[in-house]
């Protein structure tokens, strides 16, 4: 079982989630629909890796 329990992965979606956000709202402000939609997958990745991090946290916890 990894020590971190879940920790890096929880961050590293944090991370994304902030990068996407920003990537989002670049992508909104000039116009640019690529830049969004970049946003808008690491937004959504950022949540996954998050997911994958809770979900560690309950499998240690067992």
């Amino acid at each position: 079982m990894s020590e971190d329990h879940g920790f890096s992965d929880k961050v590293k979606g944090a991370v994304n989630k902030v990068k996407g956000e920003a990537k989002d709202q670049y992508g909104n402000a000039t116009g640019d629909i690529g830049k969004q939609a970049e946003g808008k997958f690491d937004k959504i990745k950022g949540e996954a890796q998050k997911e994958v991090g809770n979900f560690k946290d309950d499998r240690d916890r067992r």
